[in-house]
């Protein structure tokens, strides 16, 4: 194990520490999993169903963390949230989040977890009002190509991948900031999910699915990171 992946360990075992003495349980520190949000309102939070458990091997293959084989759902107002420091969600319609689940994950998130939120279109209009009930005084702040999230384990120096098309827009990342820190990354008009996906779901070229992976990785090593 390298100088890097020593300390990109050390910052996860730190995390799930800061976690599991909220949830007053304790968690496996040997495995890193990825927190999948069940959320309510009708869309399709279950969608990309390979994507994670790709992801999660390319993160082992790759930095030499640990990582479980498939990832964990949750929904917002579950206790079992605090035991999960790292979660996403995606889909494509509706998300809805009740007050227990906002004030659940607000605290989630103030208190050591990380949110990445990926838009495997059309679900930007929904995500940007249900993350006021989350945040009421924050906004969605664009990320400059220069932030640490683009450089933490490989280097995307002009930002985010476009791995599909949608709208013909540039994809773009935007975050949300607690005391300084990252909390939540929402990756727009990019669809990371889709990239990550087994190679006949979407046909993409295999590059295009490396650099999806590679950025995976980039969030998931920033997110452990922080805490270093």
């Amino acid at each position: 194990m390298n100088s890097c992946t020593k300390i990109i360990t050390l910052g996860l075992l730190q995390l799930l520490l800061i976690t599991s003495v909220l949830a007053q349980e304790a968690p496996d520190l040997d495995v890193f999993t990825i927190g999948r949000i069940k959320y309510g309102g009708g869309g399709d939070w279950y969608s990309d169903p390979s994507a994670l458990p790709n992801l999660l091997g390319f993160l082992e293959q790759e930095t030499g963390i640990k990582a479980a084989e498939r990832e964990v759902p949750v929904e917002p107002s579950d206790r079992a949230i605090f035991n999960l420091p790292y979660l996403y969600l995606t889909g494509h319609g509706n998300v809805k989040f009740t007050d227990e689940e906002a004030a659940n994950l607000r605290r989630h998130l103030t208190s050591g977890g990380f949110l990445h939120v990926d838009d495997n279109y059309g679900l930007d209009e929904h995500f940007r009002r249900e993350i006021k009930k989350v945040f009421p005084n924050a906004r969605l702040e664009e990320i400059p190509y220069s932030h640490p999230i683009f450089h933490s384990h490989f280097d995307f120096a002009n930002g985010l991948p476009k791995i599909h098309e949608h709208d013909n827009m540039p994809p773009q990342g935007f975050g949300i900031f607690y005391e300084g820190e990252m909390v939540l990354f929402y990756t727009y008009e990019c669809d990371l999910g889709d990239g990550w996906e087994d190679p006949d779901v979407h046909h993409d070229p295999e590059e295009v699915r490396i650099k999806a992976l590679k950025m995976g990785v980039n969030i998931i090593v920033y997110a452990l990171q922080r805490f270093n």
